[in-house]
């Protein structure tokens, strides 16, 4: 009579369960092995992981020189005109000073004299900032610095030449921000 506690699959089970051991350890070994040889590497792949490395960074140093060059230009445009700004707030200085001494002043003669000095600190401030008066009267027209607003016909003064000045012009280094408005001669 066979044991009926006995389990065949037991044994059966335990035989596969050694194998399969056996077989792991196997294959645990031969990965260690490959492990241990030096992976065969690719020259060009190399080179490629290479390259795109030093793409990357560049890359990224461009997006931050752009970003450096965008905020220069808005602080440019922002407070570009600081230092005007600041020599022209003594010229403010000077009219409100101006203003307070011909208050009480009955004398033309002193209103005169306080306009013309704030004028004249005005233009100075103006001309060291870089600010020209085109000169106009008695040369030849321009287009590029005059505009002609009239024409006179007359003999006294040769063709194309500038007459009177209507409305002064001025340039900033050599760019023209205001034509100078002119009355030019013409042939009778």
């Amino acid at each position: 009579m066979d044991n009926p506690f006995k389990n065949t699959n037991f044994e059966e089970n335990k035989e596969e369960a050694e194998t399969a051991a056996e077989n792991t350890e196997i294959e645990n070994e031969e990965k260690i092995e490959e492990k241990e040889q030096p992976e065969e590497t690719n020259p060009w792949q190399e080179k490629y992981e290479t390259l795109n490395n030093q793409y990357i960074r560049l890359a990224a140093d461009f997006d931050n020189f752009r970003k450096r060059q965008e905020l220069e230009r808005e602080n440019l445009l922002k407070y570009g005109a600081e230092n005007t700004v600041k020599k022209l707030i003594e010229v403010l200085d000077n009219f409100d000073r101006g203003a307070k001494a011909i208050e009480t002043v009955e004398d033309c003669e002193k209103v005169k004299e306080c306009f013309n000095l704030a004028y004249k600190n005005l233009n100075d401030v103006l001309g060291k900032i870089g600010l020209e008066v085109i000169s106009a009267e008695g040369e030849e027209f321009d287009p590029n610095l005059h505009e002609a607003v009239m024409q006179t016909p007359t003999d006294e003064k040769p063709e194309n030449t500038v007459i009177t000045e209507l409305q002064k012009g001025y340039k900033l280094g050599d760019k023209v921000l205001r034509p100078t408005l002119v009355n030019v001669a013409t042939a009778p």
